[in-house]
């Protein structure tokens, strides 16, 4: 269940990311103007990083918790190295999607300061956009893995 909130979340900041691509595409490209474009990217930005470190989180626990079902029920160790999988094919999308969030808000700051162009911006917006929806396909995936995975071992003890 707790997954399944986690994507959701990382679904809405998808939603919020777009929307502050909208808002920054239709107002005047002035500082004074930009501050709610800037608060919505904000807000956007901090529910990706919570979502994706909480699903980093979720799996570290939840594979803390097959593992000790494994030790003590006397299960196959081919669960635990399944927890390990789910990591390891999520983990790294999960980091880079966290860094080029970081990276297109950042750089929204350099091009409101002039020490960046706007094209460096906007750029990263697109790039972070297909990183986002792509990490949260496998998130999905892996949380529904995870969800099954679970759900077999409390069946079996």
């Amino acid at each position: 269940m707790m997954g399944r909130a986690l994507l959701v979340l990382g679904w809405l900041a998808t939603a919020g990311f777009i929307g502050c691509a909208v808002m920054g595409y239709l107002m005047d490209r002035q500082a004074s103007s930009l501050s709610p474009h800037v608060l919505v990217g904000l807000v956007a930005s901090l529910l990706f990083l919570f979502a994706h470190s909480w699903v980093m989180f979720y799996l570290i626990g939840t594979g803390k918790a097959i593992k000790n079902a494994v030790e003590e029920y006397g299960l196959e160790q081919e669960l635990v190295e399944r927890t390990k999988e789910f990591k390891s094919r999520s983990y790294p999308w999960l980091m880079l999607a966290m860094g080029v969030v970081i990276a297109t808000f950042v750089m929204g700051g350099a091009f409101l300061a002039s020490a960046a162009p706007g094209w460096i911006h906007e750029l990263l917006f697109f790039l972070t956009l297909g990183i986002q929806v792509r990490t949260l396909i496998i998130e999905a995936k892996v949380l529904i893995a995870n969800e099954r995975l679970m759900q077999e071992i409390n069946a079996r003890v």
